[in-house]
This record gives structure tokens, C-alpha cells and sequence, in this order.
């Protein structure tokens, strides 16, 4: 069987205080005496003299006992001079700190105070410190990946805002001023898609007798189609009139004037200017006072003469002449609207975009329908159709859809589109820039924000940087306050044995011992100078 006193003491961290208060190692009011040392040591560190390790002792460390043990044992060596005959010392650094070190022997003041440092070290201190250090290696994390996330963000809505650009064709380097520019090139290009319409008189004929044969259609099919194909990419007033223009005043396209600042004032015009010119008098005076021409009694004269008129009289009735204000142009003159090309003109492009529409959807359909074999009937059906409708195969049909679907695609694509808006409306210009310019300035926004993110993480990282000793340091006090409360505790469980042992030997001895022992000044002593010896050892550890 185990031995009781082999036993080691287990004592938790939170409790070491309340165990020595009621095992009455501690006295009750040692706050009170704690609080009158540590005004001694703040008036004891004012004189001290010019030493590497009394700095290190004192360099931002809380003072306890086990220092001003240190600091004592070093003023023996710089203060041996100030030693008499009797070996005290003349030095008043020497006797403030021995009187330190006395009050706190005194009621083991030393020993509380080391177990409240423990206590709260490893209750408070130690964690709060680990939490900050927490703290900033997960604020760094987090900033790192909203860092990483603007500049991602930042060169997406770059990349977005030249692929817009590439979308409109220009270069992105001065939106406003290319976006004009593309206009200028717009009517070759319509030019170049009114040529290429020449190309559609097979399509245009074939779908023309289909609609013969199949439904008996008398009426003129694809009219744009058929007109740009002969004539091409010619004015509207050609297309409208059916005759050449002998002069052709195109519309000037005025840029989008710039924004002026209005202020928010009333416009009164000219009045006050005209009748103070002309000496206006209206011949009224407070004597005569204000005039509202009503009378209880008709007057038939004064009606006539200064009254209202209420249209009631006899007299001839107002003639109205209704005039067509765009028809008033010369013969032969394009002007406006009639000056522009049919591809230009929006009403009859349109209406060639339709036809083509038209025709591709008919293309197509025959397209399936050829492809489709074994159907008796639809061969029996064009036995009788015109030759130009039996002598196509689906290879030509292809061919000729292809063509329509490339001018299709070439009216209808996303840039078209915007040169068409940019030359109906110059403020067009305008949004589409603005636009652009907004995704520039998001993006410059987040690389600025970017960077605020990368300061705060560097803050962040000095904090961790700052927090790292810290923590460290503290452990490493807490260790050696744990090493120091064990080691007082060893002694005394050491020292009892050890008393004991020695009175079971010598019977004798028992009653000194006993009176001794049961002294406890005497017993805090020798305690003490057990402790003082254990100090001045060098090298020594406990298990």
C-alpha cells in the first residue's frame, strides 16, 4: 500500500488562493499589505544603481518577491562597500530593500501575492493575450481574401470593359471620340452590304415563283429585297418617289451639346422694361380706388367698347389652312429623312432586315423539306412547279441560305446595332461612354480597396508581431511562478518529513520539536531560509 505522505498534492489553478487562505498559510488582509510593499518598491526603484540585470529585472515585468530576493542578492555585490563591522549595511538601497523583502516574509505576503500572479495569468491574462493573437492571424486571413477578391473583381471588370469595347470595335482609349468616329465608316459598310444584295435575284426569284405556285400569290413579294438588289444601297426618296434625286442635302448630325449647369431661378423675361420705356401710366390712384369693371345694369356701349368678347357676334368666322410641313421641298431635292440610304433610314431598314428574315425562314423550311425523303406526295405535288423551283438541290439551297444568314448576321450583329442608336441619337454617345466609365471607376475603386486591405493586413500583422513575444513572456513567467509555488510546497512537505523522521528517532527531542513546530513564526523562517538557500543554487530542478 501506498504510503500517504508520498502522495503528491493536487491543487487547481482557480482554487490555489482560496486553498492557502483556509489552510491559513496566508493571512486574510494581505491585499492591505501587498498594497504598502508595492508603494516601497516604487519609491526603491528611483535610486538604483547602474546594473545590466537589476534593468532586465526591472524592464516591464511585475516585481514579486523572488526579484527583490535577486535584486538584494546584487546589492550585496555593488553595495559592499557601504558593510560595517557588524555586517549591516550603511546603504539606503540596501535597507529599502531588505525591508522589502521583510515585509513580505512577514504572514508569507510573498507567497499569496505569487499565487493571485499564477491565478490570473492563467485565468485571464493567457487567454485574453491568445485571443488577440487569434484575433489578428484570422483578421489577417480575412483581409488577405477580400484582397485577393477586389483585385480579382477589379481585373474582371477591366477585362469586361474591354471586351465591351472589342464588342463596339474601338480601342478603349478615348470611348466618346471613337464611338463618333465608327459612324463616319457606317455608310461604306452599308454600301458593301448593298452590293452584296445584288446577289439575291436567284433567291428572290425562286421564292417569288413558290409563291406563284404554291399559293397563287399575285402581289409583288420582298419589294426591299427586289429594289436593293437592282439599284442597291440607294436614298429613301428614290426608294419612296422611284426617281433619281438631282440634289441630295443630307441631315447634319449635331454633336450632343454639353451639360450646362442651370441654376434654380426664375426667369421673369422682359417684365418691367417695356413699360417703363414707353412711360406706361395706369392713371389709377388710392382716391379712386380699384376699378373691376362689373356693373349690376348691362351696358350695350360699354360691351362694345372695352368689355369681353365672348365670340358671340355676327361677324365672319376665322379661316384655318392646314399645311403639310414635310412635303414642302422642291422636285428632285432629297432633304431630311429622304436623303438618307435605305440601309441608313431605320423605317426601310427595317423592312429589309424583315424581308431577309422572310427569306431565310423560307430557305430554310425548303431546306428541310428536300431533305426529307420517300414523300410521294411532295414529289407528285412539284411534277408541275415551275423549272426553277425542280432544278434546285439541297446544295444550292444551302449555299443560298448561307449567303442570307451572312447579310442577316452582318445587319443585325451587336455593333451594327450600336452604330445605328449612335447615329439616330448623339446622347447615345454619351450613356454608352458613361457606361464604359463606370466599369473603369468600379475597378479603380477596388484596386483602391484592394490596397486598404493590404494596409490593414500589414497592421495586422504588426499586431501579431507585437502580441508573439508577449505571449511567449508571459508563459514563461507563469512557468516559473508554477516552479516557485511547487518548490514552496515541496519544502514544506520535505521539512515536515524530515522533522518528523528526526523525532521518531530521538524520542527526546520530541517535546522541542513540538514547541518549536508549533511556532509559526519560527516554522515561516525556516521555511524562508530554505528558500533563500534553493535561490542562490544555480542549476536545480524539481520533479
Amino acid at each position: 500500500m501506498e504510503n500517504i505522505q508520498d502522495v503528491p498534492i493536487d491543487i487547481q489553478t482557480s482554487k490555489l488562493l482560496d486553498w492557502l487562505l483556509d489552510r491559513r498559510h496566508c493571512n486574510l488582509k494581505w491585499q492591505s499589505a501587498v498594497k504598502v510593499i508595492r508603494e516601497k518598491i516604487n519609491a526603491a526603484i528611483q535610486d538604483m544603481p547602474e546594473n545590466e540585470e537589476i534593468k532586465q529585472l526591472l524592464s516591464g515585468s511585475y516585481i514579486h518577491y523572488f526579484h527583490c530576493l535577486r535584486i538584494v542578492e546584487i546589492l550585496k555585490r555593488t553595495e559592499a562597500s557601504s558593510k560595517n563591522i557588524f555586517g549591516r549595511y550603511s546603504s539606503q538601497r540596501m535597507k529599502d530593500w531588505q525591508e522589502i523583502v521583510a515585509l513580505y516574509e512577514a504572514d508569507n505576503v510573498y507567497l499569496v501575492e505569487v499565487a493571485s500572479l499564477l491565478s490570473r495569468n492563467i485565468s485571464y491574462e493567457g487567454p485574453a493575450l491568445r485571443r488577440q493573437l487569434a484575433k489578428a492571424q484570422q483578421l489577417q486571413q480575412e483581409l488577405s481574401r477580400r484582397e485577393v477578391e477586389c483585385q480579382s473583381s477589379a481585373a474582371d471588370l477591366r477585362q469586361r470593359y474591354y471586351a465591351a469595347c472589342k464588342q463596339y470595335g474601338i480601342t478603349g482609349e478615348n470611348v466618346a471620340r471613337e464611338l463618333q468616329a465608327l459612324v463616319k465608316d457606317l455608310p461604306a459598310v452599308l454600301d458593301e452590304v448593298g452590293k452584296d444584295a445584288a446577289k439575291l435575284e436567284k433567291h428572290i426569284q425562286l421564292y417569288t415563283a413558290f409563291t406563284n405556285f404554291v399559293c397563287e400569290w399575285s402581289e409583288p413579294v420582298l419589294p426591299m429585297l427586289t429594289f436593293a438588289q437592282k439599284r442597291g444601297n440607294t436614298t429613301f426618296y428614290e426608294w419612296r418617289t422611284g426617281k433619281v434625286p438631282t440634289v441630295v442635302e443630307r441631315p447634319v448630325v449635331e454633336d450632343a451639346p454639353p451639360a450646362t449647369a442651370t441654376e434654380d431661378t426664375i426667369d421673369w423675361g422682359d417684365f418691367g422694361k417695356a413699360t417703363d420705356t414707353q412711360g406706361f401710366n395706369s392713371g389709377i390712384t388710392v382716391e379712386d380706388g380699384i376699378d373691376w369693371g362689373i356693373s349690376l345694369e348691362p351696358n350695350s356701349e360699354d360691351s362694345g367698347a372695352g368689355g369681353i368678347d365672348w365670340g358671340d357676334s355676327e361677324a365672319a368666322p376665322a379661316e384655318f389652312e392646314i399645311v403639310d410641313a414635310g412635303t414642302d421641298c422642291p422636285e428632285g431635292v432629297a432633304r431630311g429623312e429622304d436623303a438618307l440610304t435605305i440601309l441608313e433610314n431605320s423605317q426601310s431598314r427595317s423592312q429589309f432586315i424583315d424581308e431577309l428574315m422572310e427569306l431565310e425562314v423560307f430557305l430554310t423550311q425548303r431546306l428541310s423539306e428536300m431533305g426529307e425523303e420517300g414523300d410521294v406526295v411532295a414529289m407528285s405535288q412539284f411534277q408541275l412547279a415551275p423549272s426553277i423551283i425542280q432544278g434546285q438541290t439541297c446544295e444550292h439551297i444551302r449555299e443560298m441560305l448561307s449567303e442570307v444568314q451572312d447579310l442577316l448576321g452582318r445587319l443585325t450583329s451587336v455593333r451594327m446595332q450600336h452604330l445605328f442608336m449612335i447615329q439616330a441619337s448623339p446622347r447615345y454617345v454619351e450613356r454608352v461612354s458613361e457606361v464604359l466609365r463606370q466599369k473603369l471607376k468600379q475597378a479603380d475603386i477596388l484596386v483602391l480597396k484592394g490596397t486598404t486591405m493590404a494596409e490593414k493586413r500589414q497592421e495586422a500583422l504588426k499586431e501579431q508581431s507585437r502580441l508573439e513575444p508577449r505571449v511567449d513572456l508571459l508563459a514563461g513567467c507563469t512557468r516559473e511562478l508554477q516552479k516557485l509555488v511547487a518548490n514552496y510546497f515541496l519544502l514544506f512537505h520535505l521539512f515536515t518529513r524530515l522533522a518528523v523522521s528526526q523525532v521518531t528517532r530521538k524520542p527526546r527531542l520530541c517535546g522541542i520539536f513540538v514547541t518549536l513546530w508549533s511556532s509559526v513564526i519560527i516554522r515561516k523562517q525556516i521555511l524562508v531560509l530554505l528558500i533563500q538557500y534553493l535561490l542562490r543554487l544555480k542549476d536545480y530542478t524539481v520533479d
